[in-house]
């Protein structure tokens, strides 16, 4: 096990060892295992790199990066000017990020918010921002939620109803629109009703119910 003197040259050492990161400028202070990076970086690709290579090392047990971004006069942006970019960069990319991702963009620190599918659409997100000029910072808030399928609704209410041995599942109907779930159909009492609706809220996404199901 290293002690904590070992594991701050380790970390010093592999921060000077990455040519991405000016190590004259991050200091290292080590606590029983927790690594602190402090001082300052010229950009933020830098910052994140520091970050990465502290990562990289082995024994350490958490990181707290309190590296400053101090950008030099060309590239620096407005606020405008970063939120523009940024806008520009998400509605290029191949994922047609630009419909799903909002932006916020204050002092330096862009902000994402919105909702994807899944979690590569979250961190290509963040990385196409990482890279903009200006950028001092990126807080990563996208919500991630799977697309409501047919099937995977379908599928939890005829498990439902089956454990209860009921019959006439063929009966019930669903439609998805967007979070919406639509059930149509005929079923035979309150209880089989009940059972369809609760089911249907038991989809992870699911935001509404609308119950159109008669009774026999």
């Amino acid at each position: 096990m290293r002690t904590d003197i070992q594991l701050q040259q380790d970390v010093l050492a592999e921060l000077k060892w990455d040519p991405k990161i000016n190590a004259a400028n991050v200091g290292v202070e080590v606590k029983n295992g927790v690594v602190t990076l402090l001082g300052h970086v010229e950009n933020y690709p830098e910052k994140w790199a520091a970050e990465d290579a502290a990562k990289r090392v082995s024994g350490v047990k958490a990181l707290a990066v309190e590296l400053d971004v101090i950008l030099a006069n060309s590239y620096k942006r407005t606020d405008s000017q970063i939120a523009q970019a940024a806008a520009n960069a998400l509605k290029a990319n191949i994922y047609n990020l630009g419909d799903l991702v909002q932006i916020k963009v204050e002092n330096g620190i862009v902000t994402l918010t919105g909702i994807v599918e899944w979690q590569f659409q979250k961190s290509t997100a963040e990385s196409t921002m990482r890279y903009l000029a200006g950028v001092r910072g990126v807080h990563n808030q996208i919500l991630i939620k799977p697309k409501i399928s047919v099937s995977a609704v379908k599928s939890d209410i005829d498990a439902a109803i089956n454990r209860r041995a009921l019959s006439d599942i063929q009966n019930i109907k669903v439609q998805v629109s967007g979070t919406e779930v639509i059930l149509g159909g005929k079923v035979h009492d309150w209880s089989e009703k009940n059972l369809a609706v609760d089911a249907a809220w038991s989809v992870p996404g699911v935001s509404k119910v609308t119950d159109n199901m008669a009774f026999v």
